[in-house]
């Protein structure tokens, strides 16, 4: 504590210094919290903190918190607490997926206004996962390099829907539509060979290699509106699955109309680790939320109450060092 922000995160100094004195902070004049602390490991902790911000009257953005993503359907629990301290500090939350959400509800809404006659709306994440610097998450939440015979956390049967079904209603909302069911498909095959990975460790051959997982939002019997992460830990992995066209990993959506469109997104953030391109946007959605948030009415926000969040406050005027 006490040092500058930017030494923690090994950048250049930002002049913003860290404290572990939450009283202090959220007594003060603080607009917002931007809260990016895990909600996987420590739910009811990340709960708690949320709750905290909002009584004190911070207006909050997060990635932490999936029930929040689609406010109409969040557990009831969760959702009285919400609006509760929503009501007791005159404040607003607005939750962004961590996938990146963007990629999932805004941008095949935007894109689906160009194409007619829409079989399917496809958001696909395609990834090597040696690229993400959580090695914690992808061995014990996301399972590479465990055994088989061993369903990891997040895909175990309910768990994709809590996560990425309400993605689907918020697209649904967004088309005006009413899903009938969310459906889940799960594909996972063993590693043909032994992998060492920097920062990670190994991998021995026949632990789980890579997985394709399919979150389908289905609309009169139809899977209309599909999530799709195709995740391996070794580039050999599933060559019959989608691949990217772009270094390690790349978000795409694919609608299947009149034409069909393929949209593919790459982030390089520029210092040679695949995943922090995605991992950057799926932050700085939530940092330029921030005006939009605090001037919404109190309460949890749907992505739709917003208007567009753009980068106003991001542009520069000189070249960037």
């Amino acid at each position: 504590m006490g040092r500058d922000a930017g030494e923690v995160a090994g950048i250049a100094p930002t002049g913003v210094i860290c404290t572990d004195d939450i009283d202090a902070v959220l007594n003060g004049d603080v607009d917002a919290v931007v809260y990016t602390a895990s909600g996987d490991f420590r739910p009811a902790e990340a709960e708690a903190d949320l709750e905290r911000c909002l009584r004190a009257g911070a207006n909050v953005t997060s990635t932490s918190f999936y029930g929040l993503l689609h406010p109409p359907s969040c557990p009831p629990d969760l959702r009285r607490r919400v609006d509760d301290a929503c009501a007791a500090g005159d404040s607003s939350v607005f939750v962004s997926g961590i996938d990146p959400g963007w990629a999932l509800d805004i941008l095949p809404l935007m894109l689906s206004g160009v194409v007619a006659d829409i079989s399917e709306i496809r958001a696909q994440e395609v990834f090597n996962y040696a690229t993400y610097d959580q090695p914690e998450a992808v061995r014990d939440l996301i399972g590479f390099g465990r055994p088989l015979d061993e369903v990891p956390p997040m895909l175990l049967p309910g768990i994709p829907t809590s996560i990425w079904g309400p993605m689907l209603r918020v697209l649904a909302d967004g088309l005006g539509l009413e899903l009938d069911d969310i459906v889940e498909d799960v594909d996972r095959r063993p590693l043909g060979r032994t992998i060492d990975v920097e920062g990670m460790g190994v991998f021995e051959e026949g632990t789980q290699g890579a997985f394709r997982l399919e979150i389908k939002g289905v609309v009169e019997g139809a899977p209309l509106l599909v999530v799709d992460h195709v995740t391996r830990i070794d580039d050999e992995m599933a060559p019959e699955w989608p691949r990217p066209d772009h270094g390690q990993g790349v978000h795409r959506v694919v609608i299947s109309g009149r034409p069909d469109l393929t949209v593919t997104i790459h982030g390089d953030d520029g210092d040679g680790v695949t995943a922090g391109g995605g991992n950057a946007t799926a932050a700085n959605r939530i940092v330029n939320a921030v005006p939009a948030v605090c001037g919404a009415p109190a309460g949890p926000l749907h992505p739709l109450d917003l208007p567009p969040v753009d980068g106003r406050g991001q542009l520069r005027r000189a070249p960037r060092e």
